[in-house]
This record gives structure tokens, C-alpha cells and sequence, in this order.
């Protein structure tokens, strides 16, 4: 199964590639997403990357987190589902 991965305090130089073959170390890279800023069209400073294998998962992170990645230290920890606000579309 799949596992998200949560990876912060990153250089704002930092490409999607480079994520990819920095995980890529520890197993099977599905996906790597930076965030961006909606208006200033920049990256945030983190990202999420998904790993095939809950194992491969947890190996990059307990190797990742807290180490120097295009000067900077990263924050690397599981990514925690945020809850969604329920809306009600129904008018009284």
C-alpha cells in the first residue's frame, strides 16, 4: 500500500525531479508534488511524496528527516490526512 510522506523546510530550488531521485533511494517513487503559492506562483517550501512501499516509506523518512538537502535541514515525517470541512449545500 502506498504511504504519503511529508517533506518541509526545503530549499525553494528544490524541483520535483530532485525529490524524486533523492526517495528514489529507498524504493518506488510514485509521485512528488511541490506546493505552490496560488498568487505569487512560488514555491511554498514543502512538498508531499508518495512511496509505493510503507516500508520504503518509513526507511526515507527515519534517514531524511533532519538532514542537509540544498542547505537546508529537512523535515521529513508520514503526511497526516487533513480533515475536510463538511459543507451543507442544503438551503432551508
Amino acid at each position: 500500500m502506498a504511504k504519503k510522506i511529508y517533506v518541509g523546510n526545503m530549499s525553494y530550488n528544490t524541483s520535483e525531479e530532485d525529490l524524486r531521485d533523492l526517495f528514489a533511494q529507498y524504493g518506488t517513487v510514485l509521485s512528488a508534488n511541490i506546493i505552490i503559492d496560488r498568487e505569487t506562483r512560488r514555491p511554498k517550501g514543502f512538498a508531499f511524496v508518495e512511496m509505493e512501499e510503507d516500508s520504503a516509506a518509513d526507511a526515507a523518512i527515519s534517514q531524511l528527516d533532519g538532514t542537509d538537502f540544498g542547505g537546508r535541514n529537512l523535515r521529513v515525517n508520514e503526511a497526516i490526512a487533513k480533515p475536510r470541512p463538511a459543507h451543507n449545500n442544503y438551503r432551508n
